[in-house]
């Protein structure tokens, strides 16, 4: 078991036979990423990709929610410490190394913004009934930039997918069912054990051919991911440097409403 601790918060884990637990350990801020945790996080899916003996994943999160996203300030404000993940390592967010293991999500609770992102680069999401989900960027002023702006194309289709993105709304765990963001919608409190019941099935496959089903399957779709995440750097130059991205950044922080200026 991994009991790095971060000063603001941790991402730990846990083996189950050929099972990785990984838990985001943050609960006095729902949950919210600083840039350590998102590299433990990679060093967590790393280890998972890398050992033999682990077969399948399973992310989820201490406390009453998964996670409510960045801390806003330690990645985008004056006192901003860069993310630390190695060039080799794999990406949570799987745009640039993904993992070739399968990773079940359980969430609850808040699951915002690069939540959602964390949960559409795993295979199988598992949402606790009363789970909130909101990919609100574009309120802030930027962008997703961890893929929803095509997993969510990919999984729910253009019309659900442009709606939720566009509108920035709050939606629960039945809309995000009905689009197919998650796969199943569980009792509050039994989403982690849920998702661990369905990686212990998985694990008692083979597991080369779980392994090859998925890569078989990312090929498939590998293409016109590829030429969406070459776009992001184009998109984060293009929002993060503008008036209405530090006007989101300080509503954000300052706790109002932001107002833009469409420059």
């Amino acid at each position: 078991m991994s009991e790095t601790l971060a000063v603001e918060g941790r991402v730990r884990s846990e083996r189950h036979d050929h099972i990785l637990k990984i838990v985001i350990d943050n609960p006095a801020k729902k949950n919210a990423f600083v840039p350590a945790m998102m590299a433990q996080l990679s060093a967590a899916m790393t280890e998972l990709d890398r050992d033999p003996d682990l077969w399948v994943g399973v992310l989820c999160a201490q406390g009453d929610n998964f996670t409510a996203g960045l801390d806003m300030p330690k990645f985008f404000g004056p006192t901003a410490s860069p993310t630390a993940i190695p060039s080799d390592g794999i990406d949570p967010f799987g745009l640039r190394n993904q993992c070739r293991k399968p990773i079940v999500t359980a969430v609850q609770g808040i699951c915002f913004t690069v939540g959602i992102e964390m949960m559409l680069a795993g295979d199988i999401a598992i949402a606790a009934a009363g789970t909130r989900f909101c990919q609100m960027e574009a309120k802030r002023g930027i962008a997703p930039l961890g893929g929803a702006h095509f997993r969510y194309v990919t999984r729910a289709g253009w019309g659900n997918a442009m709606y939720h993105l566009m509108l920035c709304d709050e939606f629960g765990a039945e809309e995000a069912y009905r689009i197919g963001l998650i796969q199943e919608v569980t009792p509050a409190g039994q989403q982690v054990e849920r998702a661990l019941e369905i990686a212990r099935v998985i694990a008692a496959n083979a597991p080369l051919g779980v392994q090859v089903t998925k890569e078989a399957g990312r090929k498939f779709i590998e293409a016109g991911e590829r030429a969406a995440i070459e776009a992001i750097p184009e998109i984060r130059q293009r929002v993060m440097g503008t008036a209405d991205a530090a006007e989101g950044i300080k509503s954000f922080v300052e706790r109002r409403a932001a107002v833009f200026q469409g420059r």
